[in-house]
Formats: structure tokens, sequence, C-alpha cells
């Protein structure tokens, strides 16, 4: 008579469900615990996870360069050369000039590095280029009124365009995700750390957005600004 084998599990007394029995040498049988599929799940490769859309406008791609060859261009050259001249001098370890240049050499590798990455795969989006559109999408100026009755005015610009005193906003930030999509006239809720807030919408347009240092967008920048609904 075949013999069938079953396996206890020591978190549960009771027998795992056994999967139809499988022959085996010598006229054996045996079963297969459940949790040999679930560990081979486990081992299947994770779906890939798409990265965060890089929006910026033609200014702030500007803006971002301009640094980016700054940086490559004038200040690491001649900070190569400060360490150099210091390096010379003897000792390296009581040697101030030094020992600032290479952490301040580092600090601009890691400057340069992310400028690069954020330079690689950007989404320019040109605000003057939209059509004529009441609905709030990436680069739009937005003049709201909270609920004290309070005037604002906020530009939704890229992450690296953040100008408080200037009133941008990043697109990923809770003004912004409150007021996309929606039209002039809407009342929307801003959720704050003290709770829901309506606020209303006065009025939307579509400009371009200054920076600080008044970098101006270059040719390879904005000659095609995506225009899709943000």
């Amino acid at each position: 008579m075949p013999l069938t084998i079953s396996v206890k599990s020591r978190k549960n007394p009771g027998k795992i469900p056994a999967k139809p029995a499988t022959a085996g040498p010598a006229g054996f049988r045996y079963t297969q615990s459940p949790m040999a599929h679930s560990d081979s799940r486990k081992n299947q490769p994770a779906a890939e996870v798409a990265p965060p859309r890089n929006y910026m406008t033609p200014e702030g791609y500007a803006r971002l360069k301009s640094e980016l060859l700054q940086l490559l261009d004038v200040e690491r050259p001649e900070l190569v050369k400060v360490v150099s001249w210091a390096a010379s001098n003897g000792d390296r370890s009581e040697n101030g000039d030094y020992l600032y240049g290479k952490k301040r050499l580092r600090e601009i590798d890691r400057r340069i590095h992310y400028l690069n990455k954020r330079l690689d795969k950007p989404e320019v989006v040109d605000p003057a280029a939209r059509s004529e559109t009441d609905q709030i999408f990436f680069g739009a100026t937005v003049d709201y009124i909270d609920a004290a009755g309070a005037g604002h005015t906020v530009s939704i610009v890229g992450v690296d365009e953040v100008d408080p005193a200037r009133g941008h906003v990043s697109w990923i930030s809770p003004i912004a995700k409150a007021l996309l999509k929606r039209r002039n006239g809407d009342t929307v809720k801003l959720m704050k750390p003290g709770g829901a807030e309506d606020i209303d919408i006065v009025d939307v347009r579509y400009i371009t957005v200054a920076t600080p240092d008044g970098a101006t967008a270059t040719s390879d920048s904005a000659s095609s600004p995506a225009t899709d609904n943000r």
C-alpha cells in the first residue's frame, strides 16, 4: 500500500494541506508544503519602478546648466590648482589650505554629480508656450484666497526651482497637489498641519517664471518644450 508522508508545522500542530501526491522511488508518495511555493515567489524579480518625472521650466534648466558649467570650467579647476600648491608645502596633516581645499573639492564633486543627474533627462515645460486655458498645470501662476481672506500668488515649478520668497513652489508640494488640474473659480481643500483649509482660486495664468539670478533659457532647453497635461 503506497505511503503518504505529511509534514507538521511548528507553529500549527495540525497538518499543512497537502498538494496532490507525486510518485516517488520504491512506491513512496510525498507531498510538498505550500511554503515552498511561497519561497519561490519571494525569489522572483520585483517589477521595475519608473523614475519620478523631472519637470522644470526653461529658466530653471538654464540656471542649473549655468551652475554646472561654472563649477566645471571655473571653480573646480581653480581649486585643483590651490590644492596642488598646498600639497607641495609639506606636511598635509597640518596644512589648512590643503585640508579645506580637499573638503571643498569633495563638495563640488558631489554637486556636479547631482546636477548631471538632474540635467540628464529633464522634461522642460515652457509656461509661456501653453495655449490659453484656466486649468492649472505645471508652470501655472495661480492667485488664490485662503480661509482668512488673505490673497496669495504661487507659481508651480520644478523641485530645483523652489523659492518661497518669490512664491515658487514645487509641483510635488501640498499646495501644488491641491491646485493641479483645478480651474479658475474652483474651491479646493489644502491639507495643512492644523487640518484641511478651503482656498478659492481667483486667477490662473501662464507666464515666464523669473529665476533669482535672472538666468535665461538656452536654445537647447526650450527648443521642444513639453506641453502635455501635467
